[in-house]
């Protein structure tokens, strides 16, 4: 039987939710710094036999993507990635989310043999990307955030051209552009130059480059950055659609919320090179409780939390944003929570208890605004 290893930074006041792999920064953010603590957790019983994403067939090794102990260690020292572990089952959408700089493209460029690892290692359908490379790359394919298709070129000509540098059969690749111009719109752009289109369409006709392969794995790395909202939106319905249409295995990196939330099966929040929590949008909201309580101060917020935890309103998983404070409501109420905070000489200039959103968990997971209020 298989096993999830998680690191929790010591015993809670309240019990943290086992998908928290870590406290952001390794320690108790609102408490005293607590010594580390190792928990095996046994893994659900379906791992063991292999799982299913979302209509996806089940590989002899159970996943799709498989990623151990992966490590990248840049000149001077910077460590981009710090030894990440996690799969990606056959069918499944995945997340990456974390701000800029965590080590989201890095791990994208060690997983699509762009980037050499430092230590560890990653198989994509069962073959070694470090010793069976060319394999690796047979079944996959990547959208890189820098664009890559030829614009002198038409649009229909990039298709053919990537067609045949992946080699698919002659015979086979008018049928297939004819599929990948329908289901992406692109008749009324296929035959005009690409330095036509917008940015918008050549992201398009890029996403629809990279399935030419039809690739059993595909890498959409910051696939919408650099977009105006409107063309972001609608690039978001493609990738929608082909989630929906498609058994493929999908590793999304982004930085925005509302992509992650909308497209994925599983979420992994990094920061600072390490996979800090995973789990679905849902398991994630969960984890930090249903509702908050959100109390905008004029003072020291690290007094008000420290204050807080006095009254045993705020726990390990309250936390600071500038002036605003963030703390799980559980059973004590906005009113109860004011009355502390102003002890401390503080003005609450608002407080209020609402649901809990993904924003929350992410500002709990990677903000560095946290607040020591020991």
């Amino acid at each position: 039987m298989r096993s999830l290893l998680l690191e929790l930074p010591g015993e809670p006041l309240w019990p943290i939710h086992p998908i928290f792999h870590t406290s952001p920064d390794g320690r108790d953010p609102t408490s005293v710094t607590a010594l580390p603590v190792t928990v095996l957790l046994p893994a659900p019983s379906s791992w063991s036999s292999g799982h299913r994403g979302r209509g996806g067939t089940i590989m002899t090794n159970g996943s799709a993507i498989q990623v151990r102990g992966l490590r990248k260690v840049f000149p001077g020292g910077v460590e981009a990635v710090a030894g990440v572990d996690f799969d990606v089952w056959p069918g499944e959408v995945f997340s990456l989310l974390g701000p800029n700089g965590a080590g989201k493209s890095t791990a994208i460029g060690m997983l699509t043999g762009t980037v050499a690892p430092t230590g560890g290692s990653a198989r994509l359908a069962g073959f070694d990307v470090a010793t069976e490379p060319l394999a690796a790359r047979r079944i996959s394919s990547v959208l890189f955030q820098d664009p890559v298709v030829d614009r002198p070129l038409t649009g229909r000509r990039n298709l053919e051209i990537h067609a045949r540098l992946w080699g698919v059969p002659v015979r086979q690749i008018a049928g297939r552009l004819e599929e990948i111009v329908e289901a992406f719109t692109l008749a009324e752009l296929i035959d005009r130059p690409v330095g036509t289109y917008s940015g918008g369409e050549r992201r398009r006709l890029e996403i629809a480059r990279a399935l030419v392969s039809e690739p059993a794995v595909l890498f959409l790395d910051e696939p919408t950055v650099g977009l105006d909202p409107r063309i972001r939106l609608e690039l978001l319905d493609v990738i929608a659609r082909l989630r929906d249409r498609s058994e493929m295995t999908i590793l999304l990196t982004t930085h925005y919320l509302d992509e992650a939330e909308r497209l994925s099966d599983r979420i992994a929040v990094m920061r600072a090179g390490r996979i800090v929590a995973s789990g679905s949008s849902g398991d994630l909201i969960a984890a930090l409780g249903d509702q908050l309580l959100e109390l905008r101060v004029h003072g020291d917020p690290g007094a008000s939390l420290a204050s807080l935890a006095r009254a045993g309103i705020a726990g390990r998983d309250a936390f600071a944003v500038g002036s605003t404070l963030i703390v799980p409501a559980r059973d004590r109420g906005a009113d109860e929570a004011r009355a502390a905070v102003a002890s401390t000489g503080a003005e609450v200039l608002s407080a209020v208890q609402r649901r809990t959103t993904l924003d929350d968990v992410y500002l709990w997971l990677t903000g560095d605004d946290l607040v020591d209020a020991a």
